[in-house]
């Protein structure tokens, strides 16, 4: 047990499982729009790796995540060999196959948004300058990022054109990351600073449950507004978000990280899964 403990927690840790995550909402996005045969869903899993172990190293250096500071540095090495497969991989990804390199473009404001919510943009005597340090901002950021890298980004590598329903989906993408990043706030309401103003710190865990639903309504609602959809495709987000819901209404302060970080985080996995057996 202690040994399927480890791996499992590595696999969390890591951010394999993050990756997997990224790699399967991405490619929802693809199947969704008829894109086959298309490699930026391995792109994104594997800049995921690199991005979220460098943020990781970065938040511990500046005492951030204490919690995980000892696993880390007990494993910096097996970590160290991830991230640098995962960047040849990248590196193969970007000039070894028919990747198109000007989609990169497209990616800038969104890594902007990622980093810059974890670095400060400038630092006046101990007074740090960085989006977590404005009400809201962190989901918000986290939300638009996410939407923008697994929806425009491989599309726009694809050369597909961004059309009403490609806007849609963004939308929807953004109400879909927002609704599963609360319960990681809700789980961290009483140790996030205050300054960080999330969304149960300002309206408590029970209006904050609701704006989640209304999202995931949303998410659902807007499926009826493009102009090719079919009946399953709407069925499948029915579905999702009734999990998704699932999840939120049973989240609280009290919840394990294996809650937040395996369970809720293995939702677009899920998603992909139910794309892959019924589209």
């Amino acid at each position: 047990m202690n040994s399927l403990k480890r791996i499992i927690d590595f696999y969390i840790f890591s951010n394999i499982h993050v990756a997997l995550a990224g790699f399967c909402i991405t490619k929802i996005t693809l199947v969704k729009f008829g894109v086959l045969g298309n490699l930026t869903s391995l792109f994104v899993g594997l800049s995921i790796v690199i991005s979220y172990n460098f943020i990781r190293l970065y938040e511990i250096k500046t005492n951030r995540l204490n919690w995980l500071k000892k696993w880390f540095f007990v494993h910096k090495k097996s970590l160290l060999i991830l991230t640098f497969f995962s960047i040849i991989g990248l590196i193969y990804l970007m000039f070894f196959t028919g990747f198109n390199q000007n989609s990169i473009y497209i990616l800038f404001p969104f890594v902007f948004m990622t980093f810059f919510y974890v670095i400060p943009l400038l630092k006046v005597g101990k007074i740090e300058f960085s989006f977590r340090n404005f009400p809201f901002i962190k989901i918000f950021s986290i939300a638009i990022a996410w939407a923008g890298i697994t929806v425009f980004f491989p599309l726009l590598e694809a050369k597909y054109a961004l059309t009403t329903d490609a806007y849609i989906e963004f939308f929807e993408r953004i109400f879909f990351i927002i609704a599963i990043t609360i319960p990681f706030d809700i789980r961290d309401v009483n140790t996030d600073p205050k300054s960080l103003k999330t969304l149960p710190q300002v309206f408590g865990i029970k209006m904050t449950k609701l704006i989640g639903l209304g999202l995931l309504f949303l998410f659902v609602v807007f499926e009826v507004f493009k102009k090719e959809i079919s009946f399953i495709e709407v069925v499948i987000s029915l579905l999702i978000s009734i999990i998704t819901a699932v999840f939120l209404l049973f989240s609280n302060d009290q919840k394990s990280r294996y809650y937040t970080s395996f369970w809720v985080e293995a939702i677009p996995i899920i998603w992909f899964i139910l794309v892959v057996l019924f589209l």
